[in-house]
């Protein structure tokens, strides 16, 4: 498999996973470890990156610490991290240390990192064709490469848009949660593609693929099947979304070419691990003769 990426965890049904089959559960005991020295050194990361970047904002996110199966439902395990602290540990130079860190201090590489829970669509059109988008050079991640539409759930989101500050696992039920989850990734697709969710259809899971090269972050990859055709879902990102910013282009795919597309293809090569997880992740429960 190309070591950009790693499957977490892959749905074993063709009809993906509901939401009625997932459940969450949040608690400190699965937020970050910290080293006495963390802070500066995420404050640093986080200075150098504004400075290239001044247009990024640090906000909370939820940290996926890991999930079991119990009882024929899925359960999410989730602390609360935040952007900042992210830079300042997936994407920052001393990623393979901490990850070190924490094999050696917990039997766990990802103990000491943020792990922002990561959402990803695999957003197919009426007449048969994949949606991807092309990021912008102003993104902080993978600028220039081809993505699905996908971004984060959100725990403001899940406390009812309540501004409590800090957000606090006690704020964020299991139920919300979930809800966030899933409705996270339909509303990306209207941010990012101009798609209204009542052309949408309910998300099912596909899986989670780990981006190997932010160390090992987490995103949880959908299946949403959409009514509009390809031309159709064309005028609408022409016209623009909220987060119309983050893409330059949108690129259809046939679904028969996604089924059966090699690693060495030259479009695979352009993909970013988010959009190469999503693509294991569907054609790993679909098969390629589907």
């Amino acid at each position: 498999m190309d070591p950009e990426i790693t499957i977490f965890f892959q749905c074993l049904s063709p009809e993906g996973i509901t939401k009625a089959e997932v459940r969450a559960e949040l608690a400190p005991l699965y937020d970050r470890k910290s080293l006495p020295d963390d802070q500066v050194k995420i404050e640093m990361a986080w200075a150098v990156r504004r400075e290239q970047k001044p247009w990024l904002f640090d906000a909370p996110k939820f940290r996926l610490h890991s999930i079991v199966l119990e009882g024929g439902l899925l359960i999410f395990r989730l602390g609360l991290t935040c952007y900042k602290d992210f830079v300042g540990t997936n994407l920052a130079e001393r990623a393979a240390h901490l990850q070190e860190q924490g094999r050696e201090d917990f039997g766990n590489s990802q103990a000491y990192l943020a792990e922002p829970l990561g959402v990803g669509a695999m957003l197919h059109t009426d007449d048969d064709k994949f949606v991807f988008l092309r990021r912008s050079l102003r993104v902080g991640e993978a600028p220039g490469k081809v993505d699905v539409p996908g971004g984060h759930p959100e725990p403001q989101m899940a406390t009812g848009g309540a501004a409590q500050e800090p957000i606090r696992h006690e704020y964020l039920p299991g139920k919300s949660v979930v809800e966030e989850l899933f409705s996270s990734v339909l509303r990306e697709i209207e941010d990012e593609v101009n798609v209204r969710p009542f052309s949408l259809r309910s998300p099912v899971l596909l899986g989670i693929a780990r981006n190997e090269t932010s160390a090992g972050r987490c995103s949880a990859e959908f299946y949403v099947r959409c009514d509009l055709t390809a031309e159709q879902v064309r005028v609408f990102y022409a016209i623009g979304g909220a987060e119309a910013h983050e893409s330059t282009d949108i690129i259809f795919v046939d679904r028969k070419e996604v089924l059966t597309m090699k690693e060495s293809s030259e479009f695979w090569k352009e993909l970013c691990p988010s959009a190469k997880g999503a693509i294991k992740l569907y054609t790993g429960v679909m098969g390629p003769c589907q």
